[in-house]
Protein backbone atom coordinates (compact mmCIF):
# COMPACT_ATOMS: atom_id res chain seq x y z
CA UNK A 1 0.00 0.00 0.00
CA UNK A 2 1.22 3.49 -0.82
CA UNK A 3 2.25 5.60 2.17
CA UNK A 4 3.42 9.19 2.33
CA UNK A 5 6.80 9.90 3.93
CA UNK A 6 6.29 9.96 7.69
CA UNK A 7 8.08 13.28 8.16
CA UNK A 8 5.69 15.16 5.90
CA UNK A 9 2.05 15.73 6.81
CA UNK A 10 -0.38 15.14 3.95
CA UNK A 11 -3.19 17.59 3.39
CA UNK A 12 -5.17 15.18 1.19
CA UNK A 13 -4.97 11.42 1.63
CA UNK A 14 -6.70 9.02 -0.77
CA UNK A 15 -6.70 5.35 0.20
CA UNK A 16 -8.02 2.43 -1.86
CA UNK A 17 -10.53 4.61 -3.72
CA UNK A 18 -12.95 2.53 -5.78
CA UNK A 19 -15.71 3.82 -8.04
CA UNK A 20 -17.80 1.14 -9.77
CA UNK A 21 -20.83 1.69 -11.99
CA UNK A 22 -23.39 -1.07 -12.56
CA UNK A 23 -24.65 -1.29 -16.14
CA UNK A 24 -26.66 -3.76 -18.19
CA UNK A 25 -23.41 -5.06 -19.67
CA UNK A 26 -21.60 -5.46 -16.35
CA UNK A 27 -19.74 -3.49 -13.69
CA UNK A 28 -17.58 -0.62 -14.92
CA UNK A 29 -14.56 -0.41 -12.63
CA UNK A 30 -13.80 3.23 -13.41
CA UNK A 31 -11.41 3.59 -10.46
CA UNK A 32 -10.10 0.46 -8.78
CA UNK A 33 -7.97 0.82 -5.65
CA UNK A 34 -6.31 4.23 -6.06
CA UNK A 35 -4.11 5.65 -3.27
CA UNK A 36 -1.99 8.79 -3.05
CA UNK A 37 -1.05 11.70 -0.80
CA UNK A 38 -0.87 15.43 -1.48
CA UNK A 39 0.64 18.19 0.64
CA UNK A 40 -0.19 21.88 0.75
CA UNK A 41 1.52 23.96 -1.91
CA UNK A 42 2.24 20.94 -4.11
CA UNK A 43 0.84 19.80 -7.44
CA UNK A 44 -0.04 16.25 -8.39
CA UNK A 45 -0.65 15.45 -12.05
CA UNK A 46 -2.83 12.46 -12.92
CA UNK A 47 -2.19 11.34 -16.48
CA UNK A 48 -3.39 8.63 -18.82
CA UNK A 49 -5.46 7.98 -21.92
CA UNK A 50 -9.18 8.68 -22.12
CA UNK A 51 -11.09 6.16 -20.03
CA UNK A 52 -8.25 5.52 -17.58
CA UNK A 53 -10.23 6.89 -14.62
CA UNK A 54 -8.69 10.36 -14.26
CA UNK A 55 -11.85 12.47 -14.31
CA UNK A 56 -13.86 9.98 -12.23
CA UNK A 57 -11.14 10.24 -9.59
CA UNK A 58 -11.52 14.01 -9.42
CA UNK A 59 -15.31 13.77 -9.30
CA UNK A 60 -15.13 11.24 -6.45
CA UNK A 61 -12.85 13.52 -4.43
CA UNK A 62 -15.21 16.45 -4.99
CA UNK A 63 -18.25 14.37 -4.02
CA UNK A 64 -19.82 14.69 -7.48
CA UNK A 65 -20.47 10.97 -7.99
CA UNK A 66 -24.12 10.00 -7.58
CA UNK A 67 -24.11 7.29 -4.90
CA UNK A 68 -27.42 5.98 -6.24
CA UNK A 69 -25.83 4.97 -9.53
CA UNK A 70 -22.29 4.15 -8.39
CA UNK A 71 -20.58 2.24 -5.59
CA UNK A 72 -17.90 4.47 -4.04
CA UNK A 73 -15.62 3.09 -1.33
CA UNK A 74 -12.27 3.73 0.30
CA UNK A 75 -11.13 6.91 2.03
CA UNK A 76 -10.72 10.50 0.85
CA UNK A 77 -9.35 12.34 3.89
CA UNK A 78 -9.12 16.14 3.68
CA UNK A 79 -7.51 17.67 6.75
CA UNK A 80 -8.54 14.73 8.88
CA UNK A 81 -12.12 14.50 7.56
CA UNK A 82 -13.16 11.47 5.52
CA UNK A 83 -15.27 12.95 2.74
CA UNK A 84 -16.70 9.56 1.75
CA UNK A 85 -18.18 9.15 5.25
CA UNK A 86 -20.05 12.47 5.02
CA UNK A 87 -23.52 13.03 3.66
CA UNK A 88 -24.07 15.06 0.49
CA UNK A 89 -24.94 18.27 2.33
CA UNK A 90 -21.76 18.19 4.43
CA UNK A 91 -19.63 17.69 1.32
CA UNK A 92 -21.50 20.44 -0.52
CA UNK A 93 -20.57 22.91 2.23
CA UNK A 94 -16.91 22.02 1.82
CA UNK A 95 -17.09 22.20 -1.97
CA UNK A 96 -16.24 25.71 -3.06
CA UNK A 97 -14.89 26.67 0.36
CA UNK A 98 -12.32 24.01 1.22
CA UNK A 99 -12.02 22.49 -2.25
CA UNK A 100 -12.90 23.66 -5.74
CA UNK A 101 -12.73 22.38 -9.29
CA UNK A 102 -11.98 23.88 -12.70
CA UNK A 103 -13.85 21.96 -15.36
CA UNK A 104 -12.63 21.17 -18.85
CA UNK A 105 -15.16 23.22 -20.83
CA UNK A 106 -15.81 26.66 -19.31
CA UNK A 107 -18.53 27.54 -21.81
CA UNK A 108 -20.73 24.65 -20.66
CA UNK A 109 -19.77 25.18 -17.00
CA UNK A 110 -20.81 28.85 -16.91
CA UNK A 111 -24.54 29.68 -17.03
CA UNK A 112 -25.29 31.49 -20.32
CA UNK A 113 -28.20 33.53 -18.88
CA UNK A 114 -26.25 35.27 -16.09
CA UNK A 115 -23.33 37.65 -16.15
CA UNK A 116 -20.01 36.33 -14.91
CA UNK A 117 -20.20 38.82 -12.04
CA UNK A 118 -23.54 37.46 -10.86
CA UNK A 119 -22.17 33.93 -10.95
CA UNK A 120 -19.05 34.89 -9.02
CA UNK A 121 -21.14 36.76 -6.43
CA UNK A 122 -23.39 33.74 -5.95
CA UNK A 123 -20.38 31.41 -5.59
CA UNK A 124 -19.12 33.58 -2.74
CA UNK A 125 -22.41 34.24 -0.97
CA UNK A 126 -23.24 30.53 -0.85
CA UNK A 127 -20.27 29.94 1.44
CA UNK A 128 -19.69 33.27 3.17
CA UNK A 129 -21.92 35.74 5.01
CA UNK A 130 -21.06 38.83 2.99
CA UNK A 131 -23.17 41.52 1.37
CA UNK A 132 -23.78 41.61 -2.34
CA UNK A 133 -21.58 44.70 -2.63
CA UNK A 134 -18.74 43.00 -0.79
CA UNK A 135 -19.07 39.90 -2.96
CA UNK A 136 -19.07 42.02 -6.13
CA UNK A 137 -15.91 43.83 -5.03
CA UNK A 138 -14.28 40.47 -4.33
CA UNK A 139 -15.40 39.23 -7.77
CA UNK A 140 -13.79 42.23 -9.47
CA UNK A 141 -10.64 41.69 -7.41
CA UNK A 142 -10.43 38.04 -8.47
CA UNK A 143 -11.06 38.86 -12.14
CA UNK A 144 -8.21 41.34 -11.97
CA UNK A 145 -6.01 38.80 -10.18
CA UNK A 146 -6.53 36.18 -12.92
CA UNK A 147 -5.54 38.67 -15.60
CA UNK A 148 -8.83 39.85 -17.09
CA UNK A 149 -8.40 43.45 -18.31
CA UNK A 150 -10.95 46.13 -17.37
CA UNK A 151 -12.37 43.84 -14.69
CA UNK A 152 -14.78 46.51 -13.41
CA UNK A 153 -16.62 46.51 -16.75
CA UNK A 154 -16.07 42.89 -17.82
CA UNK A 155 -17.72 41.73 -14.60
CA UNK A 156 -21.07 42.54 -16.24
CA UNK A 157 -20.32 40.55 -19.42
CA UNK A 158 -22.03 37.29 -20.29
CA UNK A 159 -19.95 34.15 -20.95
CA UNK A 160 -20.50 34.28 -24.73
CA UNK A 161 -18.89 37.73 -24.82
CA UNK A 162 -15.55 36.32 -23.64
CA UNK A 163 -12.92 34.34 -25.50
CA UNK A 164 -12.13 30.75 -24.51
CA UNK A 165 -9.06 31.83 -22.58
CA UNK A 166 -11.00 34.52 -20.73
CA UNK A 167 -13.79 32.09 -19.84
CA UNK A 168 -11.19 29.72 -18.43
CA UNK A 169 -9.78 32.58 -16.35
CA UNK A 170 -13.31 33.25 -15.04
CA UNK A 171 -13.57 29.59 -14.02
CA UNK A 172 -10.28 29.90 -12.15
CA UNK A 173 -11.52 33.07 -10.44
CA UNK A 174 -14.73 31.28 -9.44
CA UNK A 175 -12.78 28.32 -8.09
CA UNK A 176 -10.48 30.55 -6.04
CA UNK A 177 -12.96 33.21 -4.87
CA UNK A 178 -13.39 31.47 -1.51
CA UNK A 179 -9.64 30.72 -1.18
CA UNK A 180 -10.00 26.91 -1.17
CA UNK A 181 -7.15 24.78 0.14
CA UNK A 182 -7.54 22.16 -2.62
CA UNK A 183 -7.97 22.94 -6.32
CA UNK A 184 -8.68 20.27 -8.93
CA UNK A 185 -8.17 21.25 -12.57
CA UNK A 186 -9.67 18.78 -15.05
CA UNK A 187 -7.98 19.28 -18.43
CA UNK A 188 -7.79 23.05 -17.82
CA UNK A 189 -5.98 23.87 -21.09
CA UNK A 190 -7.33 21.32 -23.57
CA UNK A 191 -9.40 23.69 -25.73
CA UNK A 192 -6.92 26.58 -25.63
CA UNK A 193 -4.16 27.56 -28.02
CA UNK A 194 -0.58 27.15 -26.84
CA UNK A 195 -0.08 30.83 -25.96
CA UNK A 196 -3.18 31.00 -23.76
CA UNK A 197 -2.33 27.56 -22.35
CA UNK A 198 1.04 28.85 -21.15
CA UNK A 199 -0.64 31.89 -19.58
CA UNK A 200 -3.18 29.73 -17.73
CA UNK A 201 -0.48 27.42 -16.38
CA UNK A 202 1.62 30.38 -15.26
CA UNK A 203 -1.47 31.82 -13.59
CA UNK A 204 -2.17 28.61 -11.66
CA UNK A 205 1.45 28.44 -10.53
CA UNK A 206 1.50 32.03 -9.30
CA UNK A 207 -1.85 31.70 -7.51
CA UNK A 208 -0.67 28.48 -5.87
CA UNK A 209 2.41 30.29 -4.56
CA UNK A 210 0.19 33.07 -3.18
CA UNK A 211 -2.46 30.90 -1.52
CA UNK A 212 -0.35 27.76 -0.76
CA UNK A 213 -3.02 25.72 -2.53
CA UNK A 214 -2.75 21.98 -3.11
CA UNK A 215 -3.48 21.30 -6.79
CA UNK A 216 -4.46 18.18 -8.71
CA UNK A 217 -4.18 18.52 -12.49
CA UNK A 218 -6.00 15.94 -14.59
CA UNK A 219 -4.44 15.83 -18.06
CA UNK A 220 -3.14 13.75 -20.94
CA UNK A 221 -0.62 16.43 -21.92
CA UNK A 222 2.83 15.50 -20.63
CA UNK A 223 4.09 18.99 -21.49
CA UNK A 224 1.66 20.43 -18.94
CA UNK A 225 2.90 17.89 -16.41
CA UNK A 226 6.56 18.80 -16.93
CA UNK A 227 5.80 22.50 -16.47
CA UNK A 228 3.59 22.37 -13.40
CA UNK A 229 3.67 19.14 -11.38
CA UNK A 230 5.73 17.99 -8.42
CA UNK A 231 4.49 14.38 -8.52
CA UNK A 232 2.87 12.29 -11.24
CA UNK A 233 0.36 9.43 -11.04
CA UNK A 234 0.02 7.44 -14.26
CA UNK A 235 -3.33 5.65 -14.59
CA UNK A 236 -4.35 2.82 -16.89
CA UNK A 237 -7.53 0.76 -16.82
CA UNK A 238 -8.77 2.48 -13.65
CA UNK A 239 -5.61 1.73 -11.67
CA UNK A 240 -2.38 3.54 -10.87
CA UNK A 241 0.48 1.90 -12.78
CA UNK A 242 3.30 4.30 -11.89
CA UNK A 243 3.80 7.05 -9.33
CA UNK A 244 6.75 9.27 -8.56
CA UNK A 245 8.27 12.71 -8.75
CA UNK A 246 8.28 14.46 -12.12
CA UNK A 247 11.99 13.72 -12.38
CA UNK A 248 11.53 10.01 -11.66
CA UNK A 249 8.66 9.56 -14.10
CA UNK A 250 10.27 11.56 -16.92
CA UNK A 251 13.93 10.62 -16.43
CA UNK A 252 13.58 7.10 -14.97
CA UNK A 253 10.18 5.70 -16.06
CA UNK A 254 9.85 1.95 -15.57
CA UNK A 255 6.29 0.98 -16.45
CA UNK A 256 6.05 0.08 -20.18
CA UNK A 257 2.86 2.13 -20.46
CA UNK A 258 4.67 5.25 -19.20
CA UNK A 259 7.43 4.61 -21.75
CA UNK A 260 4.73 4.39 -24.42
CA UNK A 261 3.23 7.73 -23.38
CA UNK A 262 6.63 9.43 -23.51
CA UNK A 263 7.43 7.89 -26.91
CA UNK A 264 4.20 9.22 -28.40
CA UNK A 265 4.98 12.87 -27.57
CA UNK A 266 6.21 15.04 -30.49
CA UNK A 267 9.78 16.34 -30.16
CA UNK A 268 10.58 19.90 -31.24
CA UNK A 269 14.33 19.26 -31.03
CA UNK A 270 14.25 16.93 -34.04
CA UNK A 271 14.69 18.26 -37.53
CA UNK A 272 12.90 15.52 -39.38
CA UNK A 273 9.16 15.19 -38.98
CA UNK A 274 8.60 11.44 -38.71
CA UNK A 275 5.68 9.37 -37.54
CA UNK A 276 5.33 9.16 -33.80
CA UNK A 277 5.70 5.86 -31.99
CA UNK A 278 2.15 5.27 -30.72
CA UNK A 279 1.09 2.61 -28.25
CA UNK A 280 -0.49 -0.19 -30.31
CA UNK A 281 -4.09 -1.19 -29.82
CA UNK A 282 -6.75 0.48 -27.71
CA UNK A 283 -7.34 0.97 -23.98
CA UNK A 284 -9.18 -1.96 -22.37
CA UNK A 285 -12.87 -2.04 -21.58
CA UNK A 286 -13.40 -1.20 -17.93
CA UNK A 287 -16.22 -3.77 -17.90
CA UNK A 288 -14.02 -6.62 -19.10
CA UNK A 289 -10.42 -5.98 -18.06
CA UNK A 290 -7.76 -8.58 -18.92
CA UNK A 291 -7.20 -11.16 -16.18
CA UNK A 292 -3.53 -10.38 -15.71
CA UNK A 293 -1.82 -7.07 -16.32
CA UNK A 294 -4.33 -4.74 -17.98
CA UNK A 295 -1.59 -3.39 -20.27
CA UNK A 296 -0.28 -6.81 -21.35
CA UNK A 297 -2.23 -7.01 -24.67
CA UNK A 298 -0.52 -3.77 -25.80
CA UNK A 299 2.88 -4.28 -24.15
CA UNK A 300 5.97 -5.03 -26.26
CA UNK A 301 7.99 -6.33 -23.29
CA UNK A 302 5.91 -9.34 -22.20
CA UNK A 303 8.58 -11.71 -23.52
CA UNK A 304 10.79 -10.55 -20.64
CA UNK A 305 8.50 -12.22 -18.10
CA UNK A 306 8.70 -15.96 -17.50
CA UNK A 307 5.62 -18.04 -18.18
CA UNK A 308 2.14 -16.55 -18.43
CA UNK A 309 2.23 -14.14 -15.46
CA UNK A 310 1.42 -11.10 -17.61
CA UNK A 311 -1.81 -12.65 -18.87
CA UNK A 312 -2.91 -14.40 -15.68
CA UNK A 313 -1.74 -12.44 -12.61
CA UNK A 314 -2.38 -8.77 -11.94
CA UNK A 315 0.88 -7.16 -10.76
CA UNK A 316 1.06 -5.33 -7.44
CA UNK A 317 2.10 -1.70 -7.13
CA UNK A 318 5.59 -1.95 -5.61
CA UNK A 319 8.22 0.59 -4.58
CA UNK A 320 11.17 0.39 -6.95
CA UNK A 321 12.94 3.39 -5.34
CA UNK A 322 12.01 5.77 -2.50
CA UNK A 323 8.70 7.35 -3.50
CA UNK A 324 8.71 5.68 -6.94
CA UNK A 325 6.01 3.03 -7.41
CA UNK A 326 5.57 0.71 -10.40
CA UNK A 327 2.98 -1.93 -11.30
CA UNK A 328 4.80 -4.43 -13.54
CA UNK A 329 5.98 -8.09 -13.53
CA UNK A 330 9.26 -7.33 -15.30
CA UNK A 331 12.34 -7.50 -13.08
CA UNK A 332 13.36 -4.09 -11.74
CA UNK A 333 16.86 -4.19 -13.31
CA UNK A 334 15.37 -5.14 -16.69
CA UNK A 335 12.79 -2.35 -16.42
CA UNK A 336 15.57 0.17 -15.86
CA UNK A 337 17.48 -1.20 -18.86
CA UNK A 338 14.35 -0.89 -21.01
CA UNK A 339 13.87 2.67 -19.80
CA UNK A 340 17.45 3.70 -20.55
CA UNK A 341 17.29 2.20 -24.04
CA UNK A 342 13.95 3.83 -24.86
CA UNK A 343 14.95 7.25 -23.53
CA UNK A 344 18.27 7.10 -25.37
CA UNK A 345 16.43 6.37 -28.61
CA UNK A 346 14.03 9.24 -28.00
CA UNK A 347 16.88 11.63 -27.26
CA UNK A 348 18.95 10.67 -30.30
CA UNK A 349 19.03 13.60 -32.77
CA UNK A 350 17.98 13.07 -36.37
CA UNK A 351 18.51 14.97 -39.61
CA UNK A 352 16.11 15.36 -42.47
CA UNK A 353 17.56 12.18 -43.92
CA UNK A 354 16.93 10.35 -40.67
CA UNK A 355 20.64 9.93 -39.88
CA UNK A 356 22.09 11.08 -36.58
Amino acid sequence: MFRAPEQEQSFLTVRDLQVHFSTEDGVVKAVDGLSFDLKRGQTLAIVGESGSGKSVTSQAIMGLINRRTAAVSGEVILEGQNLLAMDDEQVRLLRGQKMAMIFQDPLSSLHPFYTIGKQLVEAMQVHQKVSKAQARNRAIEMLHKVGIPSAQTRVDDYPHQLSGGMRQRVMIAMALINSPDLLIADEPTTALDVTVQAQILELLTSLQAEFNTAIIIITHDLGVVADTADDVAVMYGGRMVEYGSVHDVFARPEMPYTLGLLASVPRIDRERVTRLDPIPGNPPSLINLPKGCAFAPRCSYTDQVMGTMCSTISPDLVETAPGHLVRCHIDSAQRRANSEAKLAALAAPTTRDGVA
